[in-house]
């Protein structure tokens, strides 16, 4: 009749905006996952590039002096000791900026002990050649770690992303790193991706894998873990799981109230700690030093 036409002529739009919304949805989520998957190495590292006459610069107001290779490349930057070493610090910085903006992080441990600190530039990073990934930025780690003296142990402090890179180096190493502070680590960087866009499977999407607790499972050395209890950035949570899940001598640390960049800016006197703690629990056969 009359009236069923009418209504079944209503129902029709109905069901066509109900089928547009789901196409139209369905194309922006892939769309979303698309834009990471192509993206998503902008978002992990964000570099500040300089002039290697600015970052010459930079460094020498800071105290420190350029770190090459055997064949005059750049690897980063060295703060020597004042008198003869006892040991070297590797330090492997976070995600942003370059490496003499953690010049904060060198300077209380260059002033705990006679070492020399040295902050390792990420490939593409300040004005270090080459271009960042989990493959570059590793391989340059493993040429940084084989620059140190051999006859001094060797610590690594790392933050934020640089928990993978020095756990990396602690598993090709195991026998030279003689410690590791890590600040505001995380467990797996896929779970860090996988927390800031929960919409879309990251975890699974992500390139650059970044992975310190796998990497220190063959490890077992002195590690300090360092945690910021309001971490904004990489939860609390991920680094209590590498935390939790490492075998070796450990410390934990959290800083209740503090934001990812907080934890940093310790004393000498905290690092002298560290010293010791590392000193009382070195791995087989890794170089030992008295403490002074």
């Amino acid at each position: 009749m009359a009236g069923e036409d009418s209504s079944e002529t209503l129902e029709i739009p109905w069901r066509r905006w109900g089928k547009l919304a789901l196409w139209t949805f369905l194309f922006s989520y892939v769309l979303m996952m698309f834009l990471f998957t192509v993206l998503q190495r902008y978002l992990i590292y964000v570099p500040t590039k300089l002039s290697m006459a600015s970052a010459e610069q930079a460094a020498v107001k800071a105290g420190f002096v350029p770190w090459r290779n055997p064949a005059g490349r750049l690897m980063g930057w060295k703060l020597p000791a004042g008198s003869p070493p006892i040991g070297s610090v590797l330090i492997a910085h976070g995600n942003a900026g370059w490496a003499l903006n953690r010049a904060y992080m060198a300077l209380p441990i260059h002033a705990a002990a006679p070492l020399d600190v040295y902050i390792f530039e990420y490939p593409g990073f300040g004005a270090r050649e080459g271009s960042p990934g989990e493959k570059n930025v590793l391989a340059a780690a493993d040429e940084a770690f084989e620059n140190l003296p051999e006859n001094l142990p060797a610590y690594l402090v790392s933050e934020s992303l640089g928990a993978g890179v020095v756990a990396h180096v602690a598993q090709r190493y195991p026998r030279r790193v003689a410690g590791l502070a890590m600040f505001v680590p995380y467990n797996k960087l896929a779970s860090v991706a996988q927390n800031h866009v929960p919409f879309i499977p990251a975890y699974y999407l992500l390139w650059d894998r970044f992975n310190p607790a796998e990497w220190l499972q063959t490890y077992r050395g002195p590690v300090m873990v360092v945690i910021a209890g309001a971490d904004e950035i990489i939860p609390p949570k991920l680094g209590e799981r590498l935390y939790d899940g490492y075998q070796g001598p450990k410390i934990l640390q959290v800083i209740p109230r503090a934001r990812h960049a907080d934890t940093t800016p310790e004393t000498p006197g905290w690092w002298r700690d560290v010293l010791l703690f590392w000193q009382q629990n070195p791995p087989t056969n890794a170089v030992a030093a008295g403490v002074t």
